[in-house]
């Protein structure tokens, strides 16, 4: 899971918990702390023999938090795949068209619409993939066209796997 502090983001996983130790990988590095959780909001984390004591204060949604640290206030959101997604595609929707298409997020190819060679215009879809039982079209943001088509309807692919190469 991603999350994001401020204008940071992080990719977070949970690899163990037993009581209050807790393993987590943060950005490929492994933090191995005791965590103690009260009623309050209060958390205790003790890393390294160093003791933090923040508030964790819920947001509007069930995702967001304010984190008191410090006499700091930090913004924070647990971004799942489905947020990153469309975070992804707000942001790849007003920049310029990249020369390929990249999966999101790991999906199915449900339906492939283009070919190699094919023309296509600005908001044509390419593709329509299927993650977390949602389906989304793909679709190019300028004129180009189909180069080379590297996955087929069916496919389980991976984040940032390469689906189709265009020419602009």
């Amino acid at each position: 899971m991603e999350i994001q502090i401020g204008n940071r983001t992080a990719e977070v996983t949970l690899l163990s918990k037993e009581g209050n130790m807790v393993s987590i990988e943060i950005d490929g590095k492994v933090y191995n702390v005791d965590v103690c959780m009260f009623g309050n909001g209060q958390v205790s984390v003790l890393n390294d023999g160093i003791s933090y004591n923040a508030t964790l204060i819920k947001g509007d949604t069930p995702k967001h938090y304010r984190v008191a640290l410090n006499y700091s206030n930090y913004e924070v959101d647990m971004l799942d795949s489905q947020a990153k997604y469309m975070r992804m595609r707000r942001k790849n929707s007003s920049e310029k068209q990249a020369d390929s298409i990249k999966a999101p997020m790991p999906c199915k190819i449900v339906k492939i619409y283009a070919t190699p060679g094919q023309a296509l215009k600005a908001g044509d879809i390419v593709l329509t993939i299927e993650a977390m039982k949602m389906q989304s079209n793909i679709s190019v943001t300028e004129d180009c066209t189909v180069a080379e088509v590297k996955c087929a309807e069916g496919d389980s692919v991976m984040a940032e796997q390469l689906l189709v190469k265009l020419k602009l």
